[in-house]
């Protein structure tokens, strides 16, 4: 199993994609050659935050940041 499907299994056990591991999966998918087995579970993990069972950190801190400075 490759660093990409593990990132993403990850996400999809913990409910979160991290702000770390959304870094990693970036420099993955950019610097590296991968199979299909990757590709699928980067798909995978798209369908899961669309649908919202897996959450984004870095989108719910940015939706606090911007509720605190309205607030």
């Amino acid at each position: 199993m490759t660093l990409i499907s593990k990132i993403v299994r990850k996400a999809l056990a913990t409910g979160c994609l991290t702000v770390e591991a959304e870094e990693q999966l970036r420099q993955q998918l950019q610097m590296t050659k991968y199979g299909l087995e990757d590709f699928e579970a980067f798909i995978n993990l798209q369908k899961e935050v669309m649908e919202g069972r897996v959450k984004q950190q870095a989108l719910e801190l940015l939706r606090s940041r911007k509720c605190s400075v309205t607030a």
